[in-house]
């Protein structure tokens, strides 16, 4: 298990693709720079989920830049070891193929949001997933500090827009800020019912 401390690099897009790697502790940042320069927030990765399985169906280069987003322990695996394991352990492969569906159903969903949904309902979202609402039926706050300028990246919009809408979102009392973003489950009830403050465009 590797150590990274906050903002540094795990790998970087251009990279030889040779490691899976598992999240014990932290979160990470997916950073996607175009052939502009152009630079895209595409997700932030959370303990228990893998990251960099490209190498597995023979990226031989990291097409994006991974970042410590806080002090995490990274489990890091040899595209070798994943593949022979894959091989010799039918529950892990079940295991692994089920993260992998649902990531892609994520990432589905995350286009869909982009496309259709309002402007407001994309932050609220957002923030609603980083809250781990998912997981237990509960929330939670956000662990660790995001930046109005990454989520703004994240939704396709501005900061200043980012801002509006968290102002909105507080003054609503749909999230609190203690040191830390806190999304309550008043905000989860607005985005599922799209109540009049989540209004569609």
């Amino acid at each position: 298990m590797s150590i990274f401390r906050k903002n540094e690099i795990v790998f970087s897009q251009g990279e030889a693709a040779d490691k899976v790697f598992y999240i014990q502790k932290g979160r990470v940042k997916v950073v996607v720079v175009s052939e502009q320069g152009k630079e895209a927030v595409v997700g932030i990765v959370e303990p228990g989920h893998f990251f960099g399985e490209g190498c597995l169906k023979g990226h031989p280069m990291r097409i994006s830049t991974t970042t410590a987003l806080e002090d995490c322990e990274i489990t890091t695996i040899t595209k070798t070891a994943m593949l022979t394991v894959l091989q010799n352990e039918p529950k892990f492969s079940e295991l692994f193929v089920s993260y992998l569906l649902s990531r892609n159903s994520r990432i589905e969903e995350d286009l869909i949001d982009q496309l259709f949904n309002s402007s407001e309902k994309r932050p609220a979202r957002l923030l609603l997933l980083l809250a781990n609402f998912r997981k237990d039926g509960s929330l939670h706050p956000i662990k660790v500090r995001v930046s109005q300028e990454t989520l703004a990246e994240m939704i396709g919009t501005t900061r200043s827009r980012v801002s509006v809408f968290m102002n909105k979102f507080r003054k609503l009392g749909f999230i609190s800020y203690n040191g830390k973003i806190e999304v309550h489950n008043s905000l989860l009830n607005a985005v599922l019912h799209d109540k009049p403050q989540i209004r569609r465009d």
